[in-house]
């Protein structure tokens, strides 16, 4: 016959597992009446164990809000540097610059039509970065074909445009919104007039065609500066 030690100071014998009731009654706790708990079980039985976080029945605890995230603050105005060439991805283009300047009548003069890739920038008027407006302008079509600014009225307000200036920076700029207009009723001075802030406007022609009068209207896209890059 087999001796075992039992934790708690309970002795049994035999190869058989104890009767309901062998286990003798260990001291009343501290204060109390009842049966010591068996060695490995519950402090309290006669309490529910707290349920896990996660587990079937408990709800998961609330999630922390998210910060919202800080805005970005647009990038200072640049100094004055003439652009080199621009880019619109949104519309698979990327054109060199030449300066224009205004005509005897003082309207704004456009890119040579014998070069419909060239865009032109108002040489007078403020460079791409600097605080105020400039102005590119480019052809939509020539007599031999498409040209650079065909698709300038498809952008969209969130598009880019980057100019790369000769100081080896690059303006990135936002498309706010694009607007036709009609030539007898062009607003110069919402088109043109500074806002205080780094803007950029280009031009191209629109609306109907008449082949004695041209393009009855013009495209304008509006942006305004939101990044300083380095390459185009």
């Amino acid at each position: 016959m087999t001796v075992v030690l039992v934790t708690g100071g309970v002795w049994w014998a035999g190869g058989e597992d104890p009767a309901a009731g062998q286990l003798a009654a260990g001291p009343a706790a501290p204060g109390g009446t009842g049966a010591q708990a068996v060695a490995g079980a519950p402090a309290a039985l006669d309490h529910k164990a707290k349920p896990r976080e996660g587990a079937p029945g408990h709800a998961p605890a609330p999630a922390r809000p998210k910060a919202a995230p800080r805005p970005v603050p647009p990038p200072s105005p640049l100094a004055r540097s003439r652009p080199t060439a621009v880019a619109v991805p949104a519309i698979t283009i990327e054109a060199p610059v030449t300066e224009l300047a205004l005509d005897a009548a003082g309207r704004l003069g456009t890119p040579p039509v014998d070069n419909p890739r060239v865009v032109g920038w108002y040489a007078k008027g403020v460079s791409p970065g600097e605080r105020g407006t400039a102005v590119v302008v480019g052809h939509r079509d020539t007599r031999t074909g498409p040209a650079v600014f065909l698709n300038l009225d498809s952008l969209s307000p969130g598009n880019t445009v980057r100019v790369a200036r000769a100081d080896g920076r690059v303006a990135v700029f936002t498309v706010d919104r694009v607007r036709t207009y009609a030539k007898a009723d062009f607003p110069d001075k919402e088109v043109y007039g500074a806002t205080g802030r780094p803007e950029l406007r280009l031009l191209t022609c629109g609306g109907a065609f008449d082949r004695t009068k041209g393009y009855e209207a013009n495209i304008v896209v509006f942006a305004h500066l939101t990044d300083i890059a380095r390459k185009i």
